[in-house]
């Protein structure tokens, strides 16, 4: 077991319409510095977000998410922003923003790999579990 390093991360909102203050959770950015990681992963869930916005253009709120990803991975193809360092380059992904694509506040925790650390946030922030079925 390694020792626990230090994260933070961020759950990425789809707002389709600011003005009512509703959002479908689609995503987290998750950034643990001592293991130099910057990652961003996306489930999105069209029905629910369908129901919430259905004159909203998936393929605009897509081109977003993946743009998300492309800044997490940096590089000069992500423009100036993917030449940041890893904090740089979180602290902008996770800035506040009135705009379709919105992130939670940054909240901190602790994990001895930020890969699996991540997926578990997934499970708890972004994923929706099924109803049981079942007769009663």
């Amino acid at each position: 077991m390694s020792a626990p390093y230090a994260y933070e991360y961020a759950v990425i909102r789809v707002v389709p319409r600011a003005e009512r203050e509703e959002f479908v959770n689609v995503g987290v950015i998750l950034f643990c510095d001592a293991c130099n990681f910057l990652s961003a992963r996306v489930e999105l869930d069209e029905g629910r977000l369908l129901a919430l916005g259905p004159e909203i253009d998936m393929a605009i709120v897509k081109d977003h998410l993946d743009g998300v990803s492309r800044v997490c991975l940096g590089g000069a193809s992500t423009g100036p922003i993917g030449l940041l360092s890893l904090r740089e380059r979180f602290r902008w992904l996770v800035a506040p923003r009135s705009t379709i694509l919105q992130t939670s506040a940054p909240h901190a925790g602790l994990c001895e790999q930020p890969d699996i650390a991540l997926e578990r946030l997934l499970d708890q922030l972004v994923r929706t579990r099924q109803p049981l079925g079942g007769s009663g």
